[in-house]
């Protein structure tokens, strides 16, 4: 037993022992993505503060994700024309420079609501293309027989700060107030662009492109390829499903808080840290284990639903705190499992247009899934909000569930995801 623990708890950070760029990125992303998770909180807490309207939280979110659903297709595309390290180092310093802007406006207290949204879908739109970027990097980083690994760390780093982010955005913005939090992540970035820039490039492992696509071209090829593999095409269908019907939390906790519990910023930290809690775990698990399976994304789509439908009636802060690491927990599990089988599934030449399929399965309808949540909630509360987000997500993991049954599970190749 204590040799197995031990042997779990080394393959868990392989990535960060074995590969000295991936631990600069990996240390760099500690700081930076705590910052952005306070940004994330600050500005969904400021929307609440100046309207008191789910609408107006959930047009927030529509601002944040629509740029994915206008030029999302197209990121993945660019993604495989340009170098990881170059773009990803460009995007995060626009992404420094939007949040300065923010602080300054915050802190002078001249923030108008129309403001917030328009540096929301800004940031959204450096978004697009840092998220395929980010991903073929941590392939060149690691290469793939890690690239499991890292994917499961950069989940366990996205989803501690899900705890660290909001726990100190609730205090700052009871006691110093909300420009704060907008001041501690642009000074954030720092730490990630101080990493990238260190990076040795002779280190990267070099991938097997081709010759550049054009943009329609790119964008054809990258969906008929998702359409000749029937089982990529339907983690991207479980993906887009489930994200766009059952993930609108940034819609539905601030909401929880203020209007279901009667809360301040404080209880929105609190639970919101709870499901990073749980994301965190589910991460680390994600990493112990090491090969994904579809075993394991089912488990996680599953657990994800019925924890949601558990969510809908509750009032106590106690018990939506369990059910919300359960949800963490569970949500990282199937997360996690889906990028992972699309990137050791796709080659080098289209990695990055499946990567960005995916990323355009889970923020491109976005923006449509947190309005529909803001009207669930000013219909019939987050209960009712809760509960057709559960059962959404139940029913595509029935219907998954039913497909993978009776078909073995291939290993993770181009080959065993191309009929």
């Amino acid at each position: 037993m204590t040799a197995a623990l031990l042997a779990l708890n080394s393959r868990t950070f392989a990535s960060v022992r074995r590969h000295r760029n991936y631990r600069l990125f990996f240390t760099g992303q500690i700081v930076s993505v705590s910052g952005t998770w306070m940004q994330n909180i600050a500005m969904a807490w400021l929307v609440v503060q100046l309207t008191h309207s789910p609408l107006a939280v959930g047009a927030l979110a529509f601002c944040r994700f629509g740029p994915f659903t206008v030029f999302g297709l197209l990121s993945g595309v660019i993604a495989d024309r340009l170098d990881n390290r170059r773009t990803l180092i460009g995007t995060q310093a626009v992404q420094m420079v939007l949040a300065t802007i923010l602080a300054i406006l915050a802190l002078s207290g001249t923030v108008t609501l129309w403001q917030i949204y328009t540096l929301a879908a800004l940031i959204g739109t450096a978004l697009v293309l840092d998220a395929p970027v980010r991903q073929g990097l941590t392939f060149q980083m690691v290469g793939r027989d890690e690239l499991p690994n890292a994917i499961a760390l950069n989940s366990s780093v996205f989803n501690a700060s899900r705890i660290i982010g909001p726990a100190i955005a609730g205090v700052l913005i009871a006691s110093t107030g909300i420009g704060v939090c907008f001041a501690l992540n642009a000074a954030s970035f720092l730490a990630v662009l101080a990493g990238l820039l260190a990076m040795r490039k002779e280190d990267l492992y070099p991938l097997d492109r081709g010759e550049p696509p054009t943009f329609f071209r790119g964008t054809r090829e990258g969906l008929a390829y998702v359409r000749r593999s029937p089982r990529i095409a339907l983690v991207i269908g479980l993906v887009l499903v489930i994200s766009t019907l059952g993930f609108n939390f940034n819609v539905l906790l601030p909401l929880l808080a203020e209007i279901t519990l009667d809360s301040g910023p404080r209880t929105f930290g609190v639970i919101t840290a709870c499901f990073g809690a749980g994301a965190l775990a589910g991460a680390l698990i994600s990493a112990a284990v090491g090969r994904p399976s579809w075993k394991v994304l089912l488990l996680g789509t599953g657990g994800f639903a019925l924890a949601e439908l558990a969510l809908a009636p509750e009032r106590s802060v106690i018990a939506i705190g369990a059910l919300l690491f359960v949800t963490g927990t569970c949500f990282t599990l199937w997360t996690s499992s889906s990028n992972t089988l699309l990137q050791l599934a796709a080659p080098d030449y289209i990695r990055g247009r499946v990567i960005g399929i995916y990323y355009y399965a889970f923020n491109g309808i976005a923006p449509l899934g947190g309005l529909f949540a803001g009207w669930l909630c000013a219909r019939g509360g987050t209960q009712l909000a809760f509960f057709v987000a559960g059962s959404a997500s139940l029913a595509m993991t029935a219907l998954a569930w039913s497909y993978t049954s009776t078909r073995a599970d291939p290993p993770a190749s181009p080959e065993a995801c191309t009929l």
